[in-house]
């Protein structure tokens, strides 16, 4: 079997009861990864999003400013980074200074979003997300390659700017996307979209999204190949990465696992979907029921698998390096 590289995203739920003990954690949570080797991830939600999730994340760039204080030798990586919601100058400012301050430990993983309140209040429409996406991706690779740097686009302009200190390389970029279970309010689609297709195949590294059937997955990576093969790339080129949500229980009792799952994971994704519905998305259940759904997408071509704790116990890190690693290393 081919060797899988984990990562973990961080807990950082925006609790609103959240106070010094959930800091604590949250460090406890960034030094228990340093000392697995499991590189840091952190979501990127502005808002909460009633009914589809049950709670907000903190600030990804801050929160990867502080893991780069308490780390030494993990990646540092946005999984993922809602571009769309953010002005491409900033961000290349701060990601020149995480790039700085991290050693050139930091990962661009990005993607166009979901949620349209978040695009609402940020004073741009959903509608315009693939285009500010792409555009935004273009002006930062040109904002952190080079000084006097100018982009003319359709969202976005600006002439003779020089952001100091550039990184001595482009961070490595993720691209997140794929088949989603659509919600009625939204605007996704369960399928993965051509202009998608070309954002990954461009940028090589797959993040593929937790929120459609592991089939979905499946199928979406098919897609990307034929795509890549399509347009002229190697279909071998590209990385095949997955994100999915977790809690381990040190059982093999799928029931017993079941039900010590349903709590943390109902507080997380709130009450608009079904535990049933969860379970077909999520990496719920025994520690042999998970370690199966993880082989079955190594053996579909998984090179790096982002795992994401429903609860901010760092002890859940422990148990991932402990039961899952060895078996996937």
């Amino acid at each position: 079997m081919a060797k899988l590289r984990f990562a973990v995203w961080l807990p950082t739920y925006a609790w609103a009861d959240a106070g010094p003990e959930h800091v604590r954690r949250l460090t406890q949570s960034i030094r228990t990864c340093e000392q697995h080797g499991l590189d840091v991830w952190v979501i990127d939600h502005l808002l909460a999003a009633p009914g589809l999730y049950g709670v907000a994340w903190l600030e990804p760039l801050s929160v990867l400013a502080y893991a780069a204080a308490l780390t030494q030798k993990v990646r540092l990586a946005t999984g993922i980074l809602v571009l769309p919601v953010r002005h491409p100058v900033v961000l290349a400012k701060e990601i020149s200074t995480l790039c700085h301050i991290s050693g050139s430990r930091f990962v661009l993983g990005i993607g166009p979003g979901w949620y349209t309140r978040e695009f609402d209040v940020t004073g741009s429409r959903i509608e315009e997300r693939g285009g500010r996406t792409d555009e935004i991706l273009e002006a930062v690779t040109r904002l952190l390659s080079r000084p006097n740097a100018s982009y003319q686009g359709r969202y976005y302009q600006f002439q003779d700017v020089t952001i100091d200190p550039r990184p001595p390389a482009l961070p490595e970029i993720w691209v997140s996307g794929g088949s989603r279970v659509p919600d009625p309010h939204e605007h996704d689609v369960p399928f993965i979209s051509r202009t998608v297709l070309d954002r990954i195949v461009k940028c090589g590294n797959w993040l593929s999204r937790c929120s459609g059937k592991q089939e979905w997955v499946k199928r979406d990576w098919a897609e990307i190949q034929r795509h890549a093969g399509a347009t002229g790339k190697n279909p071998a080129a590209i990385t095949f990465g997955h994100c999915n949500f977790v809690h381990l229980v040190e059982t093999n009792d799928h029931a017993r696992a079941l039900a010590e799952s349903r709590e943390p994971f109902l507080r997380v994704m709130g009450t608009h979907r079904s535990y049933e519905h969860l379970q077909e998305c999520y990496m719920i259940g025994s520690i042999d029921r998970i370690k199966d759904r993880i082989a079955d997408l190594v053996d579909a071509g998984l090179r790096y698998l982002v795992l994401g704790p429903v609860t901010d116990d760092p002890g859940q890190i422990d148990l991932l390096a402990r039961h899952l690693v060895p078996d996937f290393a």
